[in-house]
Order: structure tokens, then C-alpha cells, then sequence
């Protein structure tokens, strides 16, 4: 038996004793309670009783708040303040808004049993409104709904006109035209905060027999009684005991702390006091049963402690072999993986414990080489914002949480700097310099201005990025006096002459690219003429006998001419023409070189194969052919913006030609598939091959509304088909048309349709019937 313990895996021997060790726990336990069976069981009954007295109160006090939550709706409700603050007479009543509360208030008496019989007073009327019909006089209502043995003057008074906050009137026979009933009384004045004369008063009936629903526990356990009492000492409720016998008990505790329960006679008295209400609510229970249970006890304690011990040993065996499978499969593969015996004297824990502690150290090595990532990804955005590579927000935005930084505004400015001492040899030492003042600068540049984005610019420059929040006319003399400052400080400290070049400010991120172009343009004037400090765009001169067209503003008008937006690409080519035809005096050679390079790029759009329709293509190549270098600027930018215009709105027919199918194929996959309870956004992304955002976004723009409000109408249209059939269930609809029970699928059909299931295929029966 020895041996055959010892070949046990030393994994499964751990778990089992463990189990074995928590198993003795609840034999030790059964064997105390065994001894002491009985003060354990009127302990445990008592604390039962109390319980189960504590669930009543709070189950009464939960729907006693939820029939004052229907108040506090009641009072937030529009049509019903518009009803109380009204003028209407006998002859002018509003009838619509009469009809309309009704309707409204008749859905509460559904969802709450204690809002089956209530009223609502208007006093500036003097209606009575219920969920079924309206009195227009509240004599006629008392008429027919009064409490036995009270004046109409009594309950106007104490009812209609007083100003009761949450007032609960102990119960009290009331009679109908059809009944007789005991009822305990809710009411609450309209609007909340009235002090003096209310506008309104909602009163509601709450059958003693559905109250006292909620005080059987212990008569039906026990045998015993319950009553309520309020803090006026009034009985508000009973169940098993009238009001006479509770006269007759003496010595009931008060439900206070330390004086929760006593003996009296052959009764336990038990007693809770609600401190927010005053109620106190009290139980008799028969001591003859808390014997019962005690001697219950004892006589199955010795069964129940050996069922436990087999089954105990039974399901400590399973869980053993169940915990310890995985981790030997886990030690096994690990071994095999290293070329080790599966037999060998390794401790298995310590095993483990090793190749997850390597795993973890891989994984934080892992995690710093990202880290170490993150300048470079703050760099490559900030090259990209220079250039102008963004076309739309939303690509700028996510970029710019990727690299980290934070977009703080639209406007700004962009330039680069230059060390001139640096760049002219190739040398290490000479590298080495160049990195540390580029590394000096840098610094320099965001002390100076903090929400500066600086990055490398070749060996021997820099480009920074200052972004603003508002307008920059008063703050551009300041930035541009801090770079001089700075020059001036990196030169008497460092040696360093530094050059400034700034573009002019740009008033949205779209004119990064062009503002940064210039200050490339100021800083190269600046090296031709040997000026120091900063450099702006508009003091430097520009040379008439090239033309400016930079292969960036050409990609940014090819890709913003791609995307479709026709404003953007117009507003470049009008930043063409102003840096051409309005900076420049351009010659009549590089006129014509210019509008062949522009006539270029527009050929290129059809070489990219963006339109696939030879006759656009055709009519689009004459287009082009047909422009003139020398039929002016407005005519050049009017041909050239008409052709933008065409291509942009083939762009918009062929993305919305393939929004239409993307729909159309969302709809017919719904129209499958809608009997699948976990159908998701997912499967229908990628039945259609879509991304999931592309889907729900083009399927909102084109509907009009989500596609999980079309496929939950989807749905009720079909169930409302089967409702049809009536040997179908409820519940067996329900689950045919994709919902997971019938409670949400009765809350959808409801919501679609404005009823029930039941009522729904009741009203169908009835109108084939006619």
C-alpha cells in the first residue's frame, strides 16, 4: 500500500490531502453540533425566525417604496403637471390629456400588484382619475369607493385636500360597487414640496390580503402570527391574529437593540423596529416548534455526517485528479521541451516556478524594448504632421495617441533650426559633436517652450512644431523673440550659431505642411545671404525663376483628390497659385513648366487606376489636353477645379454604391440569420468582410437607425407572424426568432409594438373573428 501511495504523482498526493485536511473540518463541526443539537437549534431557529421576520419587512418596505417611487414619477410626469396647473372648467375639459395620463399610469397597475386600485385627485379640476375612467366630481367617486364608516367630508379633507407626505393610513374596510375589502392606505400630495394647499393627491388602495403575502413566512413555517404596528402605536397590518388578541399581548419587545425578542408562555415574541419609518413589526412563534426542528437535528446529524465522509473522500479523489491533471501535463511539456526525464527528482513547483519567472522576465525585457520604441514613434509622427501626411482626423487622432502626443490646438506655427557648426565632415568624433548639440538644442527649445514638439531633421537640423489653442496674431512677435533669445544664448554659452527658420503661421492642421515648407524655403535664403537668428518666410525674398511645386504638395493634393474631399484639394491648388502667381513673377517658361506639372498630376490620379470607367477616363484626358498655359489663373483654376469635382463625385457614387451593398448585404444576412440568439455585430462584420465600425457607422448613415433596432424589428415582425399560429407558445416563438427567454422577448415585442405577446395575438383572433 506504501509503494503504491509513493507512485502517486507527488502533485495529486498534495490536492488530495488538502481536500482530506478541509474535509475534517465539517465532521468535526457536525460532531459539535451534534452535541449540542438542541441550543444550536433554537439558537438557529430563533435567528431564522428573525430572518425571515427581517425578509417581510424588507420585501414590505421595498414595495412600499416602489409604490412611493410611482409618486415621485408620478410628480416628475409632464402631462400630469400640465393637468394640475391648467384652468378648465366643467365645459372645458382637456380631454386629450385625460385620455393620454390614463393610458400612461393604466401600465403600472401590471408591473405591481400594490398599484392595482389607486387614484389621482386633481384639485384645480376637482377630477378623479383612475387607471379605467375619470369622475369629474369627487362626490360621484366617493359615491361608489368609500371606506365603511367615513364621511365624505372626513376623507376630502384628510385625503384630497391635506398635504400628506408619504402618509400611510392603517387599514381600514373599504367598499366598492362590487366588494367589500380591507385596505391599507398610501397617500402622497402633488408636487413634493407641498407645504400648504397640494395641487394634486395620489392615493393608492393596497389589498390587506397582498400585504399580508409578505408576513406568511412565519405563520407558514411556524404556525404562528405577525402584525405591524406604526410608530402611533396603530396596527397597520396582521396575518393570523386580530386586532382584540393584540390588545391582549403583554410584554412585546420593542424592536430595539438588545430587545429583539422574549418568552411569553408557550410563544416567542419577536420584534423589529424600521428606524426610518417608526414601524415595528412583531412575530409570535410557538416554542413546540423550535423542538421540532431541535430533535430534527439530532436525528440526522449522525446520517448527514457519513454521507458526508463517503461522498467527502469520493469528490476529494475527483477534485485531486481534476486539479493536479493540467499542472503534471504542464510539467510534462515543459520537460520535454528541455530534454529532461519525465522521471527526474525536479521539485514540481519549483519547476514551474522557474520557467514562469523566465516568462516573466522575457515579458518585461519585451515590454521595455517597446518602451525604448516610443521616441521613435514620437518622431515619425511628428515628421508626418510636418509634412502634411494626415488627410482626416480621424487618422491624426489615432496617430496621435499611438506616438503619445497630445494635439492641444488647430493653429501654430512650424520651423526649422540649423547648428551651423556642425555637418561639414562625416568623422565619429565629428557625428558625436553633432548629436550633442543637436541634443543641447533640443533641450533649449523645450525649456523654452514647453508644449514644443522637437525632432531631428538630418544631421545638422531640427524641426519643431508649436501648437496654439487661439488666434496667434498677438503671440507671434513673442515666440519669435524667445528664438532670439535662445540664439543668442546658445551662441554666448555653447559657441553654437544657430539659425531659425519659421514659416508663417498656419490657422488648421492642414497648413502644417505648407508653413513648414516655407521655413525649409526661409532657412535656405538664409544660408545664401549668411543671416543669423531667426529667418521668417515673409522677409526672406523668393526666387522668380522657379516655380513652387514641392513633390509633398503634390502628394497631399493627389491624396486628398483620392479620398474625395474636392474643398481641400481646391484650397491647395489655390495655395499653389498665391505662391506662383501672386509671391512669384513667374517666366513664361516656367509658367508653362508649372501648369504641364499640375496637368501631370492630374494624369497621374488615372494611372493610379482610381477610375475604372473608360469613357470618364476619356473625356477626363481631353479635359486635361485642353488646358492653355496662358488663359489666365482663374480659367486655369476653374478648368482644374472641375475636374477635381468630377473625380470627387466619382469617388462619392462608388463609395456609396458600395455603402448600398454593404446594407443590402447586412440585410440579407439579418434576414437569415435573425433566429440566432448570440448573432453580433462580429458575424455580421464578418459575414460582409467588413470591419465592425465601418458596418455600424454606414448602416446608421443609410437607415437611419442602429442595426440592432432594424434586426430587433426584424424579429417582432416575425414573431408577430407567428402569433398568428396558435399552437405555437409563447416561449417557443421566442426562441425562433433569436431571443434567450421569454421575459426579454415579451420586453422587445412590447417595446416595438406598444403590447404584449398575448394581447397582440388575442387582438388578431378577435379582428378575423369580425
Amino acid at each position: 500500500m506504501k509503494q503504491v501511495w509513493l507512485n502517486i504523482s507527488p502533485v495529486f498526493r498534495r490536492f488530495l490531502m488538502s481536500y482530506l485536511i478541509v474535509l475534517m473540518i465539517p465532521l468535526i463541526a457536525g460532531y459539535v453540533s451534534y452535541r449540542t443539537s438542541i441550543d444550536v437549534a433554537e439558537q438557529s431557529s430563533l435567528k431564522t425566525s428573525i430572518m425571515t421576520l427581517q425578509q417581510s419587512k424588507d420585501l414590505m418596505e421595498r414595495r412600499l417604496a416602489e409604490v412611493q417611487g410611482f409618486t415621485k414619477q408620478l410628480a416628475i410626469n409632464q402631462d400630469l403637471a400640465r393637468l394640475m396647473t391648467s384652468h378648465s372648467d366643467e365645459q372645458n375639459y382637456d380631454v386629450y390629456g385625460l385620455w393620454k395620463m390614463m393610458r400612461d399610469i393604466a401600465s403600472y397597475s401590471q408591473t405591481n400588484d400594490f398599484l392595482s386600485n389607486f387614484y389621482i385627485y386633481l384639485r384645480n379640476s376637482h377630477l378623479v382619475l383612475t387607471p379605467s375612467t375619470v369622475y369629474y366630481r369627487p362626490e360621484l367617486f366617493y359615491e361608489s369607493n368609500h371606506y365603511e364608516g367615513m364621511t365624505f367630508e372626513t376623507w376630502k379633507k384628510n385625503f384630497l385636500e391635506k398635504s400628506n407626505l408619504s402618509m400611510v393610513v392603517p387599514q381600514h374596510d373599504y367598499v366598492t360597487k362590487t366588494h367589500q375589502q380591507t385596505v391599507v392606505t398610501f397617500v402622497q400630495a402633488l408636487p413634493l414640496n407641498s407645504f400648504d394647499t397640494p395641487l394634486a393627491s395620489v392615493v393608492v388602495l393596497i389589498d390587506t390580503k397582498k400585504m399580508s403575502t409578505y408576513l406568511s413566512g412565519i405563520t407558514n413555517q411556524y404556525g404562528g402570527w405577525a402584525f405591524v404596528r406604526n410608530h402611533d402605536g396603530e396596527t397597520v397590518l396582521s396575518e393570523g391574529i386580530t386586532g382584540n388578541d393584540i390588545a391582549k399581548i403583554r410584554n412585546i419587545p420593542s424592536g430595539k437593540p438588545g430587545d429583539i425578542s422574549r418568552a411569553a408562555d408557550d410563544m416567542l415574541l419577536i420584534s423589529i423596529r424600521d428606524e426610518l419609518s417608526g414601524w415595528v413589526y412583531t412575530a409570535g412563534v410557538p416554542k413546540s416548534a423550535l423542538m421540532i426542528n431541535a430533535n430534527r437535528i439530532k436525528n440526522i446529524t449522525g446520517i448527514l455526517t457519513a454521507i458526508s465522509l463517503i461522498s467527502g473522500l469520493v469528490i476529494g479523489l475527483v477534485l485531486a485528479y481534476r486539479s493536479s491533471a493540467p499542472i503534471n501535463n504542464l510539467i510534462n511539456s515543459l520537460k520535454k521541451q528541455l530534454g529532461l526525464e519525465l522521471g527526474t527528482g525536479i521539485q514540481d513547483y519549483d519547476f514551474i516556478a522557474g520557467n514562469i519567472s523566465s516568462l516573466i522576465a522575457s515579458n518585461r525585457q519585451l515590454v521595455q524594448d517597446l518602451h525604448n520604441q516610443v521616441p521613435l514613434i514620437r518622431d515619425a509622427f511628428i515628421k508626418r504632421l510636418l509634412v502634411g501626411e494626415f488627410y482626416n482626423g480621424e487618422e491624426l487622432a489615432a496617430a496621435s495617441a499611438q506616438a503619445g502626443v497630445s494635439i492641444k490646438g488647430e493653429a501654430g506655427y512650424a520651423g526649422l533650426a540649423k547648428i551651423n557648426t556642425y555637418g561639414g565632415s562625416d568623422s565619429r568624433e565629428s557625428l558625436a559633436e553633432s548629436n550633442v548639440a543637436r541634443l543641447i538644442v533640443r533641450q533649449s527649445l523645450m525649456e523654452a517652450e514647453p508644449d514644443m514638439l522637437v525632432t531631428d531633421w538630418g544631421q545638422d537640423k531640427l524641426a519643431f512644431l508649436l501648437l496654439r489653442t487661439s488666434k496667434l496674431a498677438p503671440d507671434e512677435a513673442l515666440v519669435i523673440q524667445r528664438l532670439q533669445d535662445l540664439a543668442g544664448t546658445l551662441f554666448s554659452h555653447y559657441h553654437m550659431p544657430v539659425q531659425f527658420g519659421m514659416g508663417r503661421p498656419f490657422e488648421a492642421l492642414a497648413d502644417v505642411g505648407r508653413s513648414f515648407g516655407e521655413a525649409a524655403e526661409a532657412l535656405d535664403y538664409a544660408a545664401f545671404t549668411d543671416e543669423g537668428g531667426v529667418i521668417r518666410y515673409e522677409d526672406s525674398s523668393r526666387d522668380a525663376s522657379l516655380f513652387y511645386y514641392p513633390i509633398e504638395t503634390e502628394t497631399r493634393l493627389l491624396n486628398t483628390i483620392k479620398s474625395g474631399d474636392g474643398r481641400e484639394a481646391m484650397r491647395i491648388l489655390e495655395h499653389i497659385a498665391v505662391r506662383n502667381f501672386q509671391e512669384r513673377e513667374l517666366s513664361r517658361e516656367m509658367t508653362e513648366q508649372l501648369i504641364g506639372e499640375l496637368k501631370g498630376t492630374m494624369l497621374k490620379l488615372l494611372d493610379q487606376k482610381a477610375g475604372d470607367d473608360p469613357e470618364f477616363t476619356e473625356n477626363l484626358q481631353c479635359r486635361i489636353a485642353q488646358i492653355q498655359p496662358f488663359e489666365g489663373i482663374d480659367r486655369l483654376l476653374g478648368q482644374m477645379g472641375e475636374m477635381i469635382g468630377l473625380y470627387c463625385s466619382m469617388i462619392e457614387e462608388k463609395r456609396n454604391a458600395l455603402h448600398h451593398q454593404t446594407v443590402q448585404q447586412v440585410k440579407d444576412y439579418l434576414e437569415s440569420a435573425y433566429g440566432d440568439a448570440d448573432l453580433t455585430l462580429y458575424h455580421i462584420a464578418k459575414q460582409v468582410g467588413r470591419p465592425e465600425k465601418y458596418v455600424s457607422t454606414v448602416f446608421k448613415e443609410s437607415e437611419g437607425e442602429h442595426w440592432f433596432d432594424y434586426l430587433e424589428r426584424l424579429r417582432i415582425d416575425k414573431a408577430s407572424e407567428l402569433l398568428l399560429n396558435r399552437a405555437l407558445k409563447i416561449d417557443d416563438i421566442a426562441e425562433r426568432v433569436g431571443y434567450n427567454s421569454a421575459h426579454s422577448f415579451r420586453r422587445a415585442f412590447k417595446r416595438v409594438r406598444g403590447i404584449s405577446p398575448s394581447m397582440f395575438r388575442e387582438a388578431a383572433e378577435l379582428g378575423d373573428a369580425r
